[in-house]
């Protein structure tokens, strides 16, 4: 989503200074905008699955230079060392500050995890959404989360926009055979897909008891990290690691139904990408109504805590009603690509984060983020 955002709002005449750790590849120059990594240590999410790059003192003296220079800095959710920084930076430089706040509260298993975010979430998530000069919420969710806090303006509700033309159906000449024969998935069987990474929170898990339950179904895994399916030795999974744009979506239209029986989430874009695609969605409730309007359109499961046999239990049914086709809700695919065209469209989401920008420019300084010189420093 953030490399989507940086890309529109560069397309947009915007001059954007994307910052992130070097864990990942950065998104390529666009006209002005530019991408700069930052020297980060990784152990922690290579570890235990829980993204926490440490920035190096060289990454720090560079965030601090790059906010100096912006006109508005874009945060993607708190819990980071390098966005805490630039928000403490950002604030003592008078410079506005928007927060797009993508979850909530993890439920991890483990519970000093679940006590460590409850604590992180109370001692600087929070603080730093008050006093942010603008808050995002991506989902009804993770708004409904922090509802009672007090903000210096009321929270705006954007749900991520969906590249609706690289996500799409199969087209005249195109097949899932074909499809499936060039990611070497066998034919004449269901595939059900899952997109994320490979971490206790996406439900790896019960994911795990649901490939056992149906040895007569092929699932597909679209991601990294440390809970690889790849290690449970089952002859029905197919992992992918590194796809990504093209190469991803194929597979979405390869693929008949996708799971995600994830927690403490959002709205994850996953959802969107496969609803663009026309697969039936299978997701925990607490996703399902993420956005009211979507809870209609795809199938919510609920997560029992301790209970991943229950849980497995409960998605498997409905991913067996999903491929039945007596079961099929009205319009099948058709409705669920077009629910996604007219509900998250880049360009609505472009126009209202452009909007939020320009007010935030004019409310410190008197000027407007005009199309043509506009600076952001978004980190994520």
């Amino acid at each position: 989503m953030a490399e989507q955002l940086y890309h529109e709002m560069a397309r947009n005449g915007q001059e954007v200074t994307w910052i992130a750790g070097n864990s990942t590849a950065p998104p390529g120059q666009v006209g002005k905008s530019r991408a700069v990594s930052l020297n980060v240590f990784n152990f922690v999410e290579k570890r235990m699955g829980l993204p926490l790059p440490i920035p190096t003192v060289s990454a720090l003296v560079r965030m601090r230079s790059e906010v100096q220079k912006a006109d508005v800095v874009v945060l993607h959710d708190c819990l980071y060392f390098s966005n805490i920084a630039v928000f403490l930076i950002a604030k003592s430089r008078g410079i506005p500050t928007l927060v797009i706040q993508h979850v909530g509260f993890v439920p991890y298993k483990n519970p000093l995890l679940r006590l460590l975010m409850k604590v992180a979430n109370s001692i600087v998530t929070r603080p730093m959404l008050s006093r942010a000069s603008q808050v995002v919420f991506i989902s009804e969710t993770t708004r409904g989360y922090f509802g009672k806090l007090r903000f210096k303006e009321e929270p705006e509700l954007i749900f991520n926009g969906v590249d609706t033309e690289l996500y799409r159906m199969l087209e005249p000449g195109e097949t899932k055979s074909a499809l499936r024969r060039d990611y070497g998935i066998p034919e004449g069987q269901p595939t059900i897909l899952f997109v994320g990474r490979f971490v206790e929170k996406k439900g790896l898990a019960i994911l795990e008891q649901m490939v056992s339950q149906r040895p007569n179904y092929t699932w597909a895994f679209a991601g990294w990290g440390p809970l690889n399916p790849g290690q449970w030795n089952a002859p029905n999974v197919r992992v992918f690691s590194g796809l990504r744009n093209a190469s991803l979506a194929a597979l979405y239209r390869a693929c008949d139904v996708f799971v995600l029986p994830s927690t403490g989430e959002g709205l994850p874009l996953v959802v969107q990408e496969a609803l663009a695609s026309g697969l039936p969605v299978v997701c925990g409730y607490e996703t399902s109504i993420a956005d009211s309007a979507m809870a209609r359109m795809v199938r919510g499961i609920p997560i029992y805590p301790g209970d991943d046999n229950r849980t497995a239990d409960e998605f498997l049914t409905a991913v067996d009603e999903a491929l039945n086709p007596s079961v099929t809700p009205k319009g099948g695919s058709n409705a669920l690509r077009e629910f996604a065209i007219s509900r998250y469209s880049w360009r609505s989401a472009i126009e209202q984060y452009a909007k939020i920008m320009s007010n935030l420019t004019q409310s410190t300084n008197g000027g407007v983020l005009s199309r043509s010189s506009g600076r952001i420093f978004s980190d994520s």
